[in-house]
This record gives structure tokens, C-alpha cells and sequence, in this order.
């Protein structure tokens, strides 16, 4: 199941302003990700026309269970890799931005081994 980074973040950020509010508006979207209001109803409709999320009557967004399961996915990697990253010395907001751009495109296999890893750091094993 692969899609645009694009889409990726637009989901990822569906899940976390549905986590922090509990309903979740195109304005929600565009004032969380910083994009004009005509780029993020762009991005809605072909979210929808793709089966990742739905709209209903008042404006607001939900995740299908294929969109939560991407979002679920990148913002899995997003706060592991920021977390990660932050521990290897890297400030919070350069760790977030990398984090960002390296959730889109580490394989699975890395991501479980950096994953493991800080399992084992955190549980006091060897690093």
C-alpha cells in the first residue's frame, strides 16, 4: 500500500488533530500543516475519492480504516524517529523535521531495527 508523502501527511495530520479535538475540519487541516485552504480541499477530495477518508454533511473529516491504518503507520515512525533522534543529541525541532521527511521513506526493516533498538536502550539493554 503505497501513496504520495503528500497524502501520507495529510493523514498523519487527520489522526493527530482528531487526537487532540475530537473532530477535525478542512481549516483544522490547512492551519495544522500551514497550506492554503484551496490546497487542502484539493487534497480532501482526492483523499475521499481514494477511500482514505470521508466527509460528512457539517464538514467533518474521519479516517476510513485504510486511511487509519497509513496515518496510524507514519505517525507510528514520526514520534519514534523524533524520540530517537532527540536521544542521540539532535534538538526537539530539527529531530521533528527529520523525523518528518525520514517516515516517509525508511524501509520496514530499518524502521523495526531503530525500533528494537530503542526497545532495548529504553529497558536499560546495550545501545
Amino acid at each position: 500500500m503505497k501513496i504520495q508523502e503528500s497524502a501520507e501527511n495529510y493523514l498523519e495530520a487527520i489522526l493527530v488533530l482528531s487526537n487532540q479535538n475530537g473532530t477535525v475540519r478542512s481549516i483544522d487541516i490547512a492551519a495544522y500543516l500551514q497550506f492554503s485552504k484551496p490546497s487542502v480541499s484539493r487534497a480532501m477530495s482526492l483523499l475521499r475519492q481514494n477511500g482514505y477518508a470521508e466527509m460528512d454533511k457539517d464538514g467533518l473529516i474521519t479516517l476510513t480504516p485504510k486511511g487509519l491504518e497509513i496515518a496510524e503507520r507514519v505517525y507510528e515512525r514520526h514520534r519514534l524517529l523524533s524520540t530517537w533522534l532527540v536521544s542521540l543529541g539532535v534538538s526537539p525541532d530539527t529531530a521533528a523535521e527529520d523525523a518528518c521527511r525520514m517516515e516517509h521513506v525508511i524501509s520496514r526493516e530499518s524502521f523495526d531495527k531503530i525500533k528494537e533498538h530503542v526497545a532495548r536502550y529504553q529497558s536499560g539493554g546495550e545501545a
